[in-house]
């Protein structure tokens, strides 16, 4: 594993790198492949639907670059890891 996927691990997407890891009484899914690989995404509090729906987020690590986004949805049967879809600008 990259020294940079290896920092990702465990991080919470979207907070601060001094304050990095899960915080309990949270939901988190795990984001799988593509460049957030090992981040998690905090779905405290989100309705079925938007969890149905997926995800763009915004990251500097995609094909697009800095200002580019990449999607996750959520894998079938597994609601806790979201799997890649791809990037977009």
């Amino acid at each position: 594993m990259k020294d940079d996927e290896q920092l990702l691990r465990g991080r919470i997407y979207g907070t601060d790198h001094d304050h990095p890891g899960p915080k309990p009484g949270r939901s988190y899914a795990e984001l799988v492949g593509g460049p957030l690989d090992g981040l998690l995404l905090d779905i405290t509090g989100w309705r079925p639907e938007e969890i149905d729906d997926g995800v763009s987020l915004l990251t500097e690590l995609g094909q697009s670059g800095a200002g580019g986004w990449v999607m996750y949805d959520p894998r079938l049967g597994d609601p806790t890891r979201w799997g890649w879809a791809g990037d977009s600008l």
